[in-house]
């Protein structure tokens, strides 16, 4: 029997495959930049509550410039204090000559260029092995590659951040108009995702920065308490790295902290200016302050009022495990994405009832999505709060 189809269900049927067409190239996208995305998602999440104050003060868009620079200085400061200790260092180590050498080659100083134009072929032929100078060069110029490549998915994430700030409201004035508005289980989903999405990033950087200003203290007073032959360091670098290392759950600050005991014990044998107990004290300071008080009160008071945080620290480390780098971003998200559908659509699908806004009784481990007036449980911002 032929199945005769209608002009407008044949219209209908080429727009769902324009769509289809548009979401496959959404996905390829967002696949292959998938870290960008999910680094831009942190970026916006994690600054958020600071840019809602400047909103009320400042236009979109200056709010928006003066988030994202808030962000940046930061870090821009933060790198280039490592370069510059990175640089004495080994100036310290490798000795005023050598240090020249360095300068004087990767500078090209007038002397050194006027002698490259004039005859390039004599100047190649002082080094004393053209192969390895070429070896260097493509060592360089890949690690180049690696740092601009880096550089470009950062401001690639830190666009992506901007343009939510700006134009996140018009993003979501049009999802409530044409797709979900209050009241319905999409509109209670994604309102969900993003409250606990906040509720994580925020919390994560906020632990990061405490634990920070926690590490400049116990760093820089464990070197004014001991001898100067037992002194860390450049210890507020260490201090910065150690905030860093915060970041993952479980690992906190023993990616910094571990090895500079072993440093102590090695100077405190070398050196005989003190006991094993001097680096043993600095150790259990740095397991107490920089771990378990991050780990067992600080991290849950600001993050995990919402979310459990077993499936937070899970959440992260397999996160990081399965993806890489950008797992640390990616993991909590697939994390709330999974609890907001088992609080809000997968009962009813089980019982064979309609998709509600209302949560299941039985999850109670992330936000509650709001009601049709605005109105969410579990201790989390009303709508209205949130713009107050």
């Amino acid at each position: 029997m032929d199945i005769q189809v209608s002009a407008p269900g044949r219209r209908r049927a080429g727009w769902w495959a324009v769509g289809g067409v548009s979401l496959g190239i959404v996905a390829l996208f967002l696949y292959a930049f998938v870290g960008t995305f999910v680094s831009g998602l942190f970026v916006y999440y994690a600054a958020r509550p600071l840019h809602r104050r400047l909103e009320r003060r400042l236009t979109k868009t200056l709010a928006a410039t003066t988030t994202v620079l808030v962000l940046v200085l930061p870090g821009l400061l933060v790198l280039g204090y490592a370069a510059v200790v990175a640089f004495r260092e080994l100036a310290a180590v490798a000795g005023p000559e050598v240090t020249r050498a360095i300068l004087t080659r990767l500078a090209l100083d007038s002397g050194t260029f006027s002698d490259l134009l004039r005859d390039p072929v004599a100047f190649l032929v002082q080094f004393e092995r053209l192969g390895q100078l070429q070896e260097n060069l493509l060592v360089t110029l890949r690690q180049f590659g690696v740092v601009v490549r880096g550089v470009v998915h950062l401001t690639l994430a830190l666009a992506f951040a901007f343009f939510l700030y700006r134009d996140g409201s018009r993003l979501e004035g049009w999802f409530a108009n044409e797709i979900g508005g209050k009241g319905t289980s999409v509109y209670a989903f994604v309102e969900a995702i993003d409250r606990d999405l906040e509720a994580v990033y925020f919390g994560n950087l906020l632990t990061v920065l405490i634990v920070t200003g926690f590490a400049v203290l116990v760093y820089n007073g464990f070197n004014a308490a001991v001898p100067p032959a037992l002194r860390l360091p450049v210890p507020t670098l260490l201090a910065l790295l150690t905030g860093l290392a915060t970041f993952v759950p479980l690992v906190v600050g023993k990616l910094v902290y571990l090895p500079a005991t072993g440093y102590l014990v090695w100077e405190t044998l070398r050196t005989g200016a003190g006991n094993l107990g001097v680096p043993a004290a600095f150790l259990g300071a740095s397991f107490v302050l920089l771990d378990i008080l991050p780990q067992s009160l600080i991290r849950p008071y600001v993050a995990g009022r919402t979310l459990h945080m077993g499936l937070v620290l899970f959440s992260y480390v397999l996160g990081t495990a399965l993806f890489g780098w950008y797992g640390l971003f990616y993991g909590p998200l697939l994390a709330i994405v999974v609890v907001q559908f088992a609080n809000v659509a997968f009962p009813e699908l089980v019982r064979g009832d309609d998709v509600t806004a209302a949560t299941a009784a039985a999850v109670d481990i992330g936000t509650d999505p709001p009601d049709a007036d605005g109105t969410v449980g579990d201790g989390a911002e009303s709508d209205d709060d949130r713009a107050a």
